[in-house]
This record gives C-alpha cells, sequence and structure tokens, in this order.
C-alpha cells in the first residue's frame, strides 16, 4: 500500500497506528486513489482528518421561500432537512404519504429516526432495507464534519439503542454521495406509489437541502395519494 500510494512504509504503518503525524491533502488523496476509493470515500477520507470542531444549529423553521417551495412541489411529496437530517418543514403530501410526522418531537422528528426506528415506516417503504443502507450511507458522507458535533454524537447513541440494523450496520462505514433513485410506498390507503427521489441543496442554505419525490412521466401516484387522502 505504502509503494501505490508513494509514501514510505515507516509513514504508513505510523499513520495506520494512529499517530500524530502530518498527512497533507494530496498525499491522503493518493491513499484514497491507491485504495480504490470513489468521490464520496475520498470526500470521506479528507473529511476525517479535519479537527470535526464543526457544529451546527437546528434550525427552528424553514425559511419561507423554502416553504414556498415546497408548495409549489404539491402534489409530489417534500420536506427540507438540517445539517443533522432532521425534518424543518414539509408540505401537505409529505404528510399524507407518512401521517406520524407533525407528531414527531426533537429529537426523533429525524429522516434518520423514521427510517430505522418507526416500523411503520418499515411497512410504508418498499424494499425497506435497500433504501435504508443507501440513506445511511449518504447520511454518513454529508455529515462527516459533524461527527463530534453534540446533536449529531446524541442521535447516533439514540439509534445505536433502538434500532438492532443502525446499530449493526453504523460501524461498517459505508459511505456514498447522493444519487438520484425511484423509490416505492406501500401506501395503506393509496395504494402501491412511486416517486423518484430529488434532492437539492439551497445556494442560500447550504446547510438545509431540499428533497423531492416526483411524479413519473404517465404515473398517477401523486394524484391517489391526494384524492386517497381526502376518502379516508
Amino acid at each position: 500500500m505504502a509503494l501505490l500510494a508513494g509514501v514510505s512504509i515507516t509513514w504508513y504503518t505510523w499513520l495506520e497506528q494512529g499517530r500524530q503525524i502530518n498527512a497533507s491533502d494530496d498525499v491522503l488523496l493518493s491513499i484514497a486513489r491507491a485504495l480504490r476509493l470513489d468521490d464520496a470515500g475520498q470526500a470521506h477520507l479528507l473529511a476525517l482528518t479535519d479537527p470535526g470542531t464543526a457544529s451546527a444549529e437546528t434550525p427552528t423553521e424553514a425559511p419561507s421561500a423554502l416553504v414556498r417551495l415546497l408548495d409549489a412541489l404539491m402534489p409530489s411529496p417534500a420536506y427540507v432537512l438540517g445539517p443533522h437530517w432532521e425534518f424543518v418543514a414539509w408540505n401537505d403530501a409529505q404528510e399524507r404519504l407518512y401521517p406520524r410526522l407533525p407528531e414527531l418531537k426533537a429529537p426523533r422528528r429525524n429522516l434518520l429516526w423514521v427510517l430505522f426506528a418507526d416500523p411503520s415506516a418499515r411497512d410504508l417503504i418498499v424494499d425497506w432495507d435497500i433504501h435504508a443502507r443507501q440513506a445511511l450511507a449518504e447520511f454518513r458522507s454529508a455529515t462527516s464534519t459533524l461527527r463530534h458535533d453534540t446533536a449529531m454524537v446524541e442521535l447516533v447513541d439514540m439509534l445505536t439503542t433502538e434500532s438492532d440494523d443502525f446499530a449493526q450496520w453504523w460501524p461498517e462505514h459505508d459511505v456514498s454521495e447522493f444519487e438520484t433513485r425511484l423509490r416505492r410506498f406501500a401506501h395503506p390507503s393509496a395504494g402501491e406509489l412511486t416517486f423518484e427521489y430529488q434532492q437539492l441543496t439551497p445556494a442560500e442554505w447550504p446547510s438545509l437541502r431540499v428533497v423531492a419525490q416526483l411524479g413519473l412521466p404517465g404515473d398517477d401516484s401523486a394524484e391517489r395519494l391526494a384524492v386517497r387522502h381526502y376518502l379516508v
């Protein structure tokens, strides 16, 4: 590995032993390429060398412009996440898709908690294990600089206690960049729904992210979700 990365064996041994040595970004990227890490893995490796003092305050509400954006996305379910993936705002369609959202209180009003600790979410999401693993890898990558943040530590501790799957998968250290994908839901009244999962980062509020679940051409999932909501 030292040969492939272009560093001395002694230096690389010290690195693996966790000794206090200086490693430039260029050297770390050489090691990442030798390990054949993808872009997300390389970015995560660089983030791990950060002192980890970054902190993110949990926003109490989303900017009004983002709330209007969520409304404009109707009838597609959409929501805004904070830096720890806490739900900051959502539109009516998202509440129809996941009715428990308004009743959740911090710190459980969080996408990771919903995915891993709420049994109703497992029943709702088709192929739950695939989507949960992908979301967990994206979460680790997106929150690398917050790994020592108090809220982050508390969230991980809570999920480790309340979800056996999270406790098993979190130590695997998988990372991934966000990927557009289809997500299917087994809704109790609207039937099977299919949406395209998209994520946007507002330039003005980079610590927030807008997640939209868009309808597919020729598919009526969003419309059925709206109609069934009012019929039940």
